[in-house]
């Protein structure tokens, strides 16, 4: 199936995004097993959906996987050096850090998720696993693709969430979507929602009761397959906040690692088109660049630095200002307006 050929987007976001189904590039070999995963930094949430194929944090044989981000390297060399003293073997996947320290370095950015994910799916064992994911992300490209502009279930979506703060719910056996969905909410979308974790009917019920004009603005994702406790939330949900959506599967999958990548790579479409109604750039702020940097450390000779898929990479800052800038000029208050502020307290207090 080829993906229709796209119009020069708003940012370069939208042609990374159709290009990502296929584009991991990284070693398919099966590794040594028992497996055990742990991630930090970016590499966070593909372990998380990794979970449908090893639930195992830790292991005293066989290989232990560590991945991570450059600004998380401290807290990787940790987890890495726990592991060696255990007895296992270890893999440290990166997107950047010290040359000696790293096995696999894959890109960095908004989409690294992808990266990590394939990696894990075929480390692991489960080549079949992430070919299907492959297959899945095509097929979800040539529907999202910005050339299509009729029935493109990520830009519809995108115009349900416009204006409203999105509840995020999951069942428990995919209860990485709703803070993967949080994560590219905001990163791409610029906008917050909130996962609702654990058992929703407390929340639900709950939430809205003292406040019901809390429920204004509101609306709820429902992602992946909804299970009895699901359905019951979203009955109750339905009389307290605007409206409740079902973000199911695509494909007719069952869940599963392919299905739950399919719906992250799906929300990072949804989050993109988002940020475009908003007139934002889907790309990194640059306060998270430069709060990046910082973690990262300097740059050494025996760093590595894999290609921003994104290409938000700049010069490291030490200071939060730039280096051009005239401190002594900024005032710390223009951010914030009076007159808003002002607004918001009547509001509130009426």
């Amino acid at each position: 199936m080829t993906i229709p050929p796209a119009p020069a987007p708003a940012s370069d976001l939208f042609a990374l995004l159709a290009r990502l189904p296929g584009s991991y590039a990284g070693p398919t070999r099966a590794e040594e097993a028992p497996h055990a995963i742990v991630g930090v930094g970016e590499a966070t949430l593909a372990v998380q959906l990794a979970e449908t194929l090893v639930a195992v944090n830790f292991t005293r044989t066989g290989t232990q996987f560590v991945l991570d981000s450059a600004d998380a390297g401290d807290a990787a060399r940790t987890f890495a050096e726990l592991a060696e003293v255990a007895g296992a073997k270890v893999r440290r996947i990166s997107t950047g850090g010290s040359a000696s320290e790293i096995d696999v370095l894959v890109p960095g950015g908004p989409l690294a998720t992808y990266h990590f994910a394939q990696f894990l799916a075929h480390a692991t064992g489960h080549g079949e696993q992430a070919q299907a994911a492959d297959a899945l992300l095509t097929d979800l490209a040539y529907r999202c693709a910005p050339s299509v502009e009729q029935d493109n279930p990520a830009r519809d979506l995108a115009w349900s969430l416009w204006g409203r703060t999105p509840l995020l719910l999951a069942a428990p056996d995919a209860e990485a979507l709703p803070q993967a969905w949080q994560s590219l909410l905001a990163r791409i979308g610029k906008t917050l929602s909130i996962p609702v974790m654990g058992d929703p009917l407390p929340f639900v019920t709950g939430a809205f009761e003292a406040q019901h004009e809390k429920g204004d603005g509101k609306i709820a994702l429902l992602l992946g397959d909804a299970d009895p406790a699901l359905m019951v939330a979203r009955e109750i949900l339905d009389s307290r906040i605007d409206e409740v959506m079902h973000v199911p599967y695509f494909q007719e999958e069952v869940g599963g690692y392919a299905a739950q990548l399919g719906l992250w790579y799906f929300g990072a479409w949804v989050a993109a088109y988002l940020a475009e109604r908003y007139e934002q750039s889907p790309n990194d702020l640059a306060i998270l660049r430069r709060a990046q940097a910082v973690l990262s450390g300097e740059a050494a000779e025996d760093t590595l630095n894999a290609p921003r898929e994104d290409v938000r990479r700049t010069p490291i800052i030490k200071d939060w200002r730039d280096e051009d800038s005239d401190s002594a000029e900024l005032d710390d208050g223009e951010d914030f307006d009076g007159e808003d502020f002002d607004e918001d307290v009547d509001e509130d207090d009426e």
